[in-house]
């Protein structure tokens, strides 16, 4: 069966233009041509100044026609790039019920400088959430790649050191490659281009079917547990970020709770932290947890409400990346469907600029 290929769609046509060009070279050869618009009258000035307006009125609605068209096209492409990268996670993985979500410093952007994903495997239950240095669209290299060797390894490795490990060494290479193309005549990695300093922090987590935590954290804030209320919890000393240093010859997880039945796990980057209202207080993110946790809110709700407080905090303007990612134990309830978001994330950053005045604290009353 013969298959035709269709052409391609230019996102800026020139059919928008053709009729106020035509108006254009009509009002010219009008202009130099007929006798009556010669004249120094004012009707004929008047009418002139008419023909004239109405032609760079015409020319500037085809104009922005053309690019109104391109914008809706290039966010179109640019939302499935960022869906790919950046893609939903799954409202439950063996006996979890998860939520997550983001929150972009760069406009218009729905992914930037953090990364997070989940993915079921005969290990259990295995996330990733981390930071690269930086914020924005300029940090989207580093996030495929660790998101790309995360998506394998978690299948592939039995021990989370392994996993790490493959990260490591994916972050290296996109590191080299990303040195070559800045210095392309030095034909190698050179120590002083700016991706030299670039790292990733990263925190590693199983969760098994028992509930038992184990994680592996490199440089990454810990995550709270949300039951009766909100608690940090902690594995000791975390590792240097992905970048800085190399990895030692001994990774063993370590043991860093127990999900029982109801209680769930807050990921987060550090810019939910980090987040500071006009006057330089910073966010109370542990307050927020606390009223969540109280209220029995399902992760989708805890991250809801999460995101509705850092921009009514910051009125909307964010100075860097928060990533968000809850993990509900739901062993022995009932399979529900996951509610729905009542609200689109731009239309909650919206409410945030809106916002006046939030109860806020610094980060040393924390």
């Amino acid at each position: 069966m013969a298959r035709t290929r269709s052409r391609p769609r230019h996102p800026a046509s020139p059919v928008p233009l053709a009729l106020p060009t035509l108006w254009g070279g009509v009002a010219v050869l009008w202009k130099l041509t007929c006798p009556l618009a010669q004249q120094e009258s004012l009707p004929t000035r008047l009418a002139t100044s008419v023909v004239f307006f109405t032609v760079g009125t015409g020319l500037i609605w085809g104009l922005w026609r053309g690019l109104a068209r391109e914008l809706r096209q290039v966010r179109a492409i640019a939302q499935a790039t960022q869906q790919v990268l950046l893609r939903p996670l799954p409202p439950r993985l063996d006996g979890l019920s998860v939520a997550a979500g983001q929150l972009s410093a760069a406009p218009g952007a729905a992914v930037g400088g953090d990364l997070y994903e989940a993915v079921a495997t005969p290990y259990g239950v295995r996330v990733v959430i981390g930071d690269v240095r930086g914020h924005g669209l300029g940090a989207l290299g580093a996030v495929a790649a660790v998101l790309g060797s995360f998506r394998e390894a978690a299948h592939d490795e039995p021990e989370l050191g392994g996993v790490l490990r493959r990260l490591d060494r994916a972050l290296a290479r996109h590191l080299r490659e990303r040195a070559r193309h800045e210095h392309p005549a030095s034909g190698c990695w050179n120590p002083l281009s700016p991706s030299a300093e670039e790292f990733v922090t990263v925190l590693l987590l199983e969760v098994a079917r028992d509930g038992e935590v184990r994680a592996l954290n490199c440089g990454h804030p810990w995550p709270y547990r949300l039951g009766p209320g909100a608690e940090p919890v902690a594995a000791g000393d975390p590792l240097p970020p992905l970048g800085v240093f190399p990895l030692p010859d001994e990774l063993p997880a370590q043991r860093c709770t127990r999900l029982l039945p109801g209680q769930a796990l807050f990921l987060h980057t550090d810019g939910a932290e980090d987040a500071r209202d006009r006057e330089g207080r910073f966010f109370r993110l542990e307050e927020v947890l606390e009223r969540a946790a109280r209220t029995g809110a399902p992760p989708t709700a805890v991250v809801q409400r999460v995101h509705a407080a850092l921009l009514r905090h910051t009125g909307g303007r964010l100075t860097d990346d928060v990533a968000l990612v809850v993990l509900r134990n739901d062993v022995g309830r009932p399979s529900l469907a996951p509610p729905a978001l009542p609200r689109s994330i731009g239309q909650i950053r919206q409410d945030g600029r809106r916002a006046t005045g939030h109860r806020n604290c610094t980060r040393g009353s924390r």
